[in-house]
């Protein structure tokens, strides 16, 4: 490798980039989706400016998990179902509970009214990290604090072993009732 001119490498280097790159997408960055017309713009740009590709493919890779995170962070679902109970509230929970839904989890419970029962469906969700347990926690501990009865049902194996781990809910010593005030 030593003796191969450093001109006859670039060239090499050029001739492949110039052979990879995707000339249509040039034409068509107006019709693509904007994140990865964005993805495309600063990994290139980072590439040209500081003549380094691994920045620049390291960018690209950051920008696309933080715009996938954006995009299933708002995938979040919280559904009330109609109960024939007066003070029963029953919720059904759909998606992906983690750090980028977990605000918008929370948002979605409605907290007025003395609600005597709350069930919180969690089938057809899965929690993903602690914020998302902080998130369960949170919604538990204010209906708890209205004096409600709530509990969590449906939760997959390896949610729950999280809960178990971090989770305050399900510990007895824990706000319940009207006892936390």
């Amino acid at each position: 490798m030593a003796q191969i001119p450093m001109a006859a490498l670039v060239a090499v280097m050029i001739v492949v980039s110039v052979g990879t790159f995707d000339w249509k997408s040039i034409t068509e960055i107006r019709s693509i989706p904007l994140q990865s017309s964005v993805v495309m713009l600063a990994t290139t740009l980072t590439v040209v400016l500081t003549h380094d590709l691994s920045k620049g493919v390291v960018l690209g890779v950051v920008l696309s998990a933080v715009f996938f995170m954006r995009k299933v962070g708002k995938t979040i679902v919280v559904t009330e179902v109609e109960t024939p109970q007066e003070g029963v509230l029953r919720y059904r929970v759909s998606g992906q509970l983690f750090f980028a839904s977990a605000e918008l989890f929370i948002a979605s419970f409605e907290h007025h009214g003395h609600p005597i029962q709350v069930e919180i469906d969690m089938s057809d969700a899965h929690l993903w990290d602690l914020t998302g347990v902080a998130a369960v926690d949170k919604v538990v501990f204010r209906y708890r604090r209205q004096g409600a009865d709530v509990r969590v049902i449906g939760m997959n194996q390896a949610a729950r072993t999280l809960v178990e781990r971090v989770g305050r809910f399900e510990k007895m010593h824990l706000p319940a009732g009207k006892a936390a005030h």
